[in-house]
């Protein structure tokens, strides 16, 4: 019996909300690829651009290899606006200047749905999380509310946003919900391959899109009516 529940798929736009390139190619590209083939408009906003991300690539160097990566990444699942906020890879702290920045985003593109990364302690295996995603994480659950109140960063010029329908954390260890990805699998994958650079770095699982993507789809598939699928935390504002 299914112990999750289906994501709702009562809304026309998204914001998705990471602090590295790859950060949603790891489980959650399946469920983007999925909607923007039901016509729904989504944007990326990325909180930093991974410059520190390849030990064998100098950081300047690499900074706008993983850019193009993520902007070819976003293709394969039917996204054309990709965004960059800047923050040092690695470092990037919660704060309100992160919350202002991710605020603005949310009022300027307006989404019924925001989602974003695990921003919990570990993963769903127990292995820890960083601390980039759990801050990014973090401060976009709170910039919701942020873009929501008029007296809140009145600075950016920007008319408040409340459309906000749901907030979602992708590959959460607390997921309540899931999406069946099984027709949108094959471009999760092309989504994660499109990361040549950060793949040829990497060694182990994770390295090998096709396989670890599938044998992560398959285990939340168990919890889901044995379809392959990907999970989330979906949050009560």
């Amino acid at each position: 019996m299914s112990d999750l529940q289906p994501v709702p798929e009562d809304w026309s736009s998204a914001l998705v909300v990471v602090a590295h390139p790859d950060d949603m190619e790891y489980g959650g590209a399946g469920a983007i690829a999925r909607w923007t083939a039901q016509g729904k408009n989504i944007t990326y906003l990325l909180a930093c651009r991974g410059e520190n991300g390849i030990d064998s690539m100098d950081p300047v160097v690499c900074a706008p290899v993983r850019v193009e990566e993520q902007i070819a990444s976003c293709a394969a699942v039917g996204v054309t606006v990709v965004e960059f906020l800047d923050y040092p890879d690695g470092t990037i702290e919660y704060g309100l200047p992160l919350r202002r920045d991710i605020a603005a985003a949310i009022r300027r593109h307006r989404p019924e749905f925001v989602i974003t990364g695990n921003y919990r302690e570990t993963w769903p295996s127990g292995g820890l999380n960083m601390a980039d995603h759990i801050a990014v994480g973090r401060a976009a659950v709170d910039a919701v509310r942020d873009a929501g109140n008029r007296w809140i960063f009145p600075e950016l010029g920007l008319e408040k946003w409340e459309g906000v329908k749901y907030v979602a954390a992708a590959s959460s260890p607390l997921s309540t919900h899931a999406v069946d990805i099984t027709d949108s699998f094959d471009a999760s994958v092309a989504s994660l391959r499109a990361h040549k650079a950060y793949l040829e770095a990497l060694s182990g699982d994770m390295a090998d899109p096709e396989p670890f993507l599938r044998s992560m789809a398959e285990a939340v598939g168990k919890r889901f009516g044995g379809v392959l699928a990907t999970s989330f935390e979906l949050l009560e504002l």
